[in-house]
């Protein structure tokens, strides 16, 4: 009788790293993976020995010298005595702004747009193709420049308002004055504020966060949690009953009268602007540049977008629409519940991407003399001081974390809205 025995396993040698498959791939990853680091380290070693030599050792002290320029369009208090920190901080406040106000007026309108494109309707369609062709075939820049001069070469000047027969009126009801200066529109105010928590102290990235806001998040956060608890149950009852009781009221009435109730105990009121001399006075002043900049970006990343819809939209069988038009729903109804839920897989990927490309053009601020990140440390504060490689790397740093922040979330809601195999 004869007995089989396991073949010996052969012992690990050095030279297995170059010739057994099983190490072949992790030896040259971390060949590679040294040789950068050596490079890496070359250049930065040689980089501070230059710059120690030229008498600019790398230093980030002068992020604490006064910054001695003023910033025009700003959300927290600032004056020219802050640091070049302050200002750099505004600056990145005023850049996240414009990102998320352009993203957000983009997605709405290249989604308008991209499902008109598709209108059987000749004449709507060739509208949509004339805006998309027209914007995404011109430099966001060019674009950026003409939305300026177009609000101030056309736009009343503030002098018009004045007198007994003025030359422009202001809109609804004497609340929103849209001049060549800017649009003022009305501030929020509470007369029973609850005040506001000062956060960092005195130090220059201090701001001050209203208590009155937070109450109100928080009361607005537990009534859409409460209406999504709503949805949830009569979602519920549908699927064990086959009928679905009526909750709209329910939840309108979750959401809006706990928040009528605490701005009513607030004593929330409108500050009205007001024309006092040669200017408007009060309310929320929104200049030309931050409004010239939000169109230009907003009308030129939504013809892209458009296309994305377009292209997702056309990737669904067109059998969805036909089984839907068969069970009875409207053409609007299709879209909305059949065709863009299932179009969302494809045009979320490409969507990040322009996104993107929107946060980093908003760099192009400077042409209208709007103080984002770029016109603040990459632009001022980088002239004062001649600190061109400490201010260039750390605006390749805030825009790097920005971008993979945008990134991280649309992918993490990417990953929501894929379908799932059953």
């Amino acid at each position: 009788m004869t007995s089989l025995t396991d073949p010996q396993k052969d012992r690990f040698r050095l030279s297995m790293l170059l010739y057994d498959t099983r190490y072949r791939s992790a030896t040259i990853q971390i060949i590679a993976l040294i040789f950068f680091m050596l490079v890496a380290a070359w250049l930065i070693s040689n980089t501070a020995q230059n710059l120690a030599a030229l008498g600019k050792p790398i230093d980030l002290g002068f992020l604490t010298e006064p910054a001695s320029y003023d910033i025009n369009q700003r959300l927290l208090d600032y004056d020219s005595r802050d640091s070049h920190l302050r200002a750099s901080f505004i600056g990145l406040l005023n850049t996240l702004v414009v990102a998320v106000l352009g993203c957000a007026t983009a997605t709405v309108i290249g989604v308008i747009v991209g499902v008109l494109r598709l209108s059987p309707n000749w004449l709507v369609g060739r509208l949509m193709t004339v805006y998309v062709e027209s914007f995404r075939n011109v430099p966001v820049l060019l674009w950026i420049v003409f939305f300026m001069a177009i609000l101030i070469e056309t736009l009343p000047a503030p002098s018009a308002f004045r007198g007994d027969d003025p030359a422009a009126h202001m809109l609804l009801g004497d609340s929103v004055a849209i001049t060549n200066r800017g649009v003022y529109i009305p501030e929020p105010l509470f007369s029973n504020s609850l005040g506001d928590i000062h956060l960092f102290g005195a130090s220059p990235l201090r701001f001050d966060v209203s208590l009155d806001l937070i109450a109100i998040l928080a009361v607005l956060g537990l009534g859409l949690w409460a209406s999504a608890w709503i949805r949830r149950r009569a979602d519920g009852i549908q699927e064990a009953t086959g009928a679905r009781p009526t909750t709209w009221y329910l939840r309108l009435g979750v959401v809006s009268v706990p928040l009528a109730v605490l701005l009513l105990m607030l004593g929330f009121h409108l500050g009205m602007p007001e024309l006092k001399g040669f200017n408007f006075r009060g309310g929320t002043h929104m200049r030309n540049s931050l409004i010239a900049l939000w169109l230009a970006l907003s009308l030129y990343t939504a013809a892209f977008i458009a296309e994305i819809v377009r292209a997702g939209i056309l990737a669904i069988s067109s059998g969805q629409t036909e089984a839907a038009a068969a069970l009875g729903l409207r053409p609007r109804r299709i879209m909305s519940l059949v065709i863009l839920p299932q179009a969302l897989r494809v045009i979320v990927p490409p969507l990040i991407s322009q996104y993107l490309n929107l946060t980093k053009n908003s760099s192009l601020a400077i042409a209208v003399g709007y103080m984002d990140i770029t016109g603040t440390l990459g632009g001022i504060t980088m002239n004062q001081t001649g600190r061109e490689l400490e201010c260039v790397l750390m605006l390749m740093m805030i825009y790097l974390i920005i971008s993979l922040s945008i990134s991280a979330v649309m992918n993490w809601y990417n990953e929501s809205v894929k379908l799932r195999e059953r």
